[in-house]
């Protein structure tokens, strides 16, 4: 089975690209989705009816998307894998810009789109530098010119990723992607499966429910205003 993870920010046209995919290898690959949001998800309804395809969702509530999306995972696969799943495509909500949902042996592919402004790549992180394929999206948008400076903000976070450039409405230029995932390996190992970036330094205390302000009352990594470096609190 192919594992392809699609991440973004909202609105970028994740789910447009996904369409596209399913469309291109209906009745020649059995596809298979996941969506991971944080409270409210109808993608997998969509899909479920128009492609009568297997679908789910899970929200991740007070959890980082992305930090549930790896925790699910690995039941994830054997979910697909039990169906006889050729293609498994999980669609990540996006949201969070220091950490990425992409993993080893699979297909990481991030959307942008070409209106969220020229230097949006520059402010994505792993989002972009992790992923093996970026799709610009909504490129009839904009102008050429535009279009050349997105580009060259992409490749200046990333400059070995492929881009494919598109309108994923009508899936202009998508073939490449296509081509691409025609040429993704299969998991291997399933059990051997890991992270591709470095997750955050720890836990904060804000993220386990912690509310007062200022540094002074947290523990872990923190940081002041009045210095670049992190400090660590606590024991």
């Amino acid at each position: 089975m192919k594992l392809i993870i699609i991440a973004g920010p909202p609105s970028a046209g994740k789910t447009a690209v996904t369409r596209q995919i399913i469309r291109h290898f209906l009745g020649k690959k059995k596809c298979a989705f996941l969506k991971i949001d944080v409270v409210r998800a109808f993608e997998d309804e969509e899909l479920k009816e128009e492609f009568h395809i297997p679908a789910r969702k899970i929200y991740s509530g007070d959890l980082c998307p992305d930090h549930t999306g790896v925790m699910v995972l690995k039941d994830a696969i054997a979910w697909a894998e039990g169906l006889g799943t050729d293609i498994f495509i999980v669609e990540s909500a996006g949201l969070c810009l220091r950490c990425s949902p992409y993993v080893t042996q699979s297909l990481g592919i991030v959307v942008l789109s070409a209106v969220s402004g020229m230097n949006s790549p520059l402010k994505m992180g792993p989002m972009i530098s992790l992923a093996d394929v970026a799709v610009i999206t909504k490129t009839d948008l904009v102008s050429q010119s535009e279009k050349e400076v997105f580009r060259e903000k992409t490749k200046e976070v990333a400059p070995a990723i492929d881009i494919i450039e598109t309108n994923a409405i009508q899936g202009t230029g998508l073939r490449f992607l296509m081509r691409a995932i025609d040429q993704q390996a299969e998991i291997a190992d399933p059990a051997s499966i890991l992270l591709r970036g470095i997750p955050p330094l720890g836990v904060c205390t804000i993220c386990v429910g912690k509310r007062e302000i200022g540094w002074q009352n947290h523990f872990g990594v923190v940081r002041k205003l009045d210095g670049a470096d992190d400090i660590f609190r606590g024991d």
